[in-house]
């Protein structure tokens, strides 16, 4: 995956960046927990914000960051072509029509590890956090919507070479807002880490 770095549009207080560790260190860092989503609402996570007030909203940002190429862009913030790399199932695309913008870990899946008892203020700066390259991710439609809001338990990247990366950006999120994982993920986070022993996950805690 091509990871550039996005400008910290939505400011978060943060800690110190913690050491980086190996993939299967950092799983054992994830705290273990049951996990519930009564209560949960999509609305409850505010997304696509333009937080810094330059028009470009969050969904913009990260279309114009991931495009390999110089994006095309109308009015006031509109990108309407550039190059992208759907690192889930290996497509490059043109056309930002056929990208979502996936949250790593899905709203609801948040919500259900932890999130819940977040503010809503903080709910809203997990949805739209550009202070992170892996948090959020363009993606084909379709891989997007496939994975919808499961975890790497039921789902993971159509292309077998992408799961690595996979495994490492979703523990990186985890463990930069503090979510809990629970057993079966926990356990496939396990075994997708015993075959990725070159990853190293590096991660800035919010506080």
């Amino acid at each position: 995956m091509n990871h550039q770095a996005l400008l910290p549009l939505f400011t978060a207080a943060s800690a110190q960046a913690a050491e980086p560790l190996s993939l299967a260190d950092a799983v054992q860092q994830l705290p273990l927990a049951d996990e519930s989503r009564e209560g949960y609402e999509r609305t409850s996570f505010k997304h696509w914000v333009d937080a810094d007030k330059d028009r470009c909203n969050t969904r913009m940002e990260v279309l114009i960051a991931e495009s390999r190429v110089e994006p095309t862009i109308e009015g006031a913030c509109k990108v309407v072509g550039g190059e992208w790399f759907s690192y889930y199932d290996g497509f490059t695309l043109t056309e930002p029509g056929g990208l979502d913008i996936d949250h790593m870990v899905p709203l609801a899946e948040a919500w259900d590890s932890g999130a819940s008892a977040w503010s809503a203020d903080r709910r809203e700066a997990y949805a739209n956090d550009l202070d992170a390259d892996r948090s959020l991710v363009a993606v084909t439609a379709r891989s997007n919507r496939s994975k919808s809001d499961q975890d790497p338990a039921t789902w993971l990247p159509p292309l077998a070479d992408a799961r690595c990366t996979y495994a490492t950006d979703w523990v990186s999120t985890k463990l930069r807002w503090g979510l809990n994982v629970d057993q079966p993920e926990a356990d496939a986070l396990v075994e997708l880490a015993e075959g990725c022993g070159q990853e190293t996950v590096e991660y800035e805690p919010v506080a």
